[in-house]
């Protein structure tokens, strides 16, 4: 017989494995997936309603990969999902729409989204540090 985790594995290669928490013990900084997408939290407010009530977990969080802004309420025991964030490094092969990087650990080639301010800063050959979230993959900052 197959353990859980073995048997996933097996059949289910590209599913990657989430880390769940309860909204009362995500922190500032927390990444978590709502709607499928990468938010960091940057803001938390934990309140306990009355005698029976409650606690309820107002959240600020920002999009990793689109930098959109989103506040939601949930109750304290709402399981959120924790993303898996592999920080990388590679070189800058070429720029276009897109950046052509090569990873320097398995040198393989990716096309990578990049912002604005950070495709401004990097030229050919040189390093960047990108996260791959959930198969999502982005350059964060040039090394």
């Amino acid at each position: 017989m197959l353990s859980k985790n073995v048997y996933k594995s097996i059949f289910f290669p590209y599913i990657m494995v989430l880390k769940i928490i309860n909204a009362t013990a995500a922190k500032v900084g927390t990444n978590i997936l709502l709607d499928g997408e990468p938010y960091t939290i940057k803001k938390i407010d934990i309140s306990k309603t009355g005698k029976h009530g409650h606690a309820k977990a107002r959240i600020e969080a920002v999009g990793i990969i689109n930098e959109q802004k989103k506040v939601f309420v949930v109750p304290g025991h709402e399981r959120l999902d924790v993303p898996l964030v592999d920080k990388r490094k590679g070189q800058v092969l070429s720029k276009a729409s897109k950046i052509s990087i090569m990873d320097l650990e398995n040198f393989e080639t990716l096309e990578v989204d990049c912002p604005e301010e950070i495709k401004q800063e990097l030229e050919e050959n040189s390093n960047v540090e990108y996260w791959d979230i959930e198969g999502a993959k982005i350059i964060k900052r040039k090394v």
